[in-house]
């Protein structure tokens, strides 16, 4: 792939080429339109860093779909809560009041309800509330989590058979780097080249991937470029998201500057 990437963006309009954006957009799709008497519940999933929550956003986006954060503390009054509010409603007092709150306003509007960090609410009551909701409004209903997430609900027999589709978000691709150079490198032109050597370090993470074309703008206006390619690049090192070596032995730490361990 060729060509130069020298225009600027925001993240509103630049996320949707995304190929896990897509991906998700697909799903969301398919369990909207389809036919009468399928279950209507997805999966996303895949490793951090990959851009799923992003994904999301853009579904939000493109599909006014409900996208929520499950969070790891809390039960299943915490989660309507979540859900009534993004839902523009003040929440009722009670657990079933606000379920009702949540199927009403669901069931009313048709939009997709999207549930972020979707393994934080493997417990009997969140799940089993959770399918409760896609039962009772019949709208698309897609969880979203980790690479094992398929695998954790096949604990939940009624959960895992509603299941309309599974999709597993991807590595980066060299597109994906194109389109996050406008967001985070804007007003400079990279080579392919460079951008080869980022999508590599960066180990397919979009995430990554981000932070390394963040940094290489701040390489480039320190260095007063506007266009960069890997001879201008050189040696400098790119993020890949793993720890640094530690830097000393591992009997002691190194003893601070301008001061003498006292003895025993």
């Amino acid at each position: 792939m060729s060509g130069n990437i020298n225009d600027g963006g925001n993240l509103s309009h630049s996320v949707a080429p995304l190929a896990n954006a897509s991906r998700l957009l697909a799903l969301v799709d398919r369990c909207m339109n389809r036919a009468q008497g399928l279950p209507g519940m997805g999966t996303f999933y895949g490793n951090a860093g990959l851009g799923k929550t992003t994904a999301g956003i853009c579904a939000t986006n493109s599909m006014n779909a409900v996208h929520v954060e499950a969070l790891p503390f809390g039960g299943v009054k915490t989660l309507l809560s979540i859900i009534v509010r993004e839902l523009d409603i003040t929440p009722a007092r009670t657990v079933p009041m606000m379920f009702e709150q949540a199927a009403e306003a669901l069931a009313r509007s048709g939009r997709p309800l999207i549930i972020d960090e979707a393994d934080s609410i493997l417990k009997d009551t969140l799940i089993e509330t959770v399918r409760r909701l896609h039962d009772v409004t019949g709208v698309p209903l897609i969880l979203m989590g980790e690479e094992l997430l398929p695998q954790k609900l096949t604990r939940w027999e009624r959960v895992h058979g509603r299941m309309l589709s599974w999709v597993g978000a991807e590595p980066a691709t060299a597109d994906d780097v194109v389109h996050l150079a406008r967001i985070y490198a804007p007003g400079i032109a990279i080579d392919e080249d460079l951008r080869a050597r980022i999508l590599a370090a960066s180990r397919g993470s979009i995430r990554i991937v981000s932070t390394n074309l963040a940094y290489l703008r701040e390489f480039a206006v320190t260095h007063g470029l506007e266009r960069i390619g890997l001879r201008d690049w050189g040696a400098t090192p790119l993020h890949s998201g793993q720890a640094p070596d530690r830097r000393f032995g591992a009997s002691a730490a190194a003893p601070m500057p301008g001061r003498k361990r006292s003895a025993a």
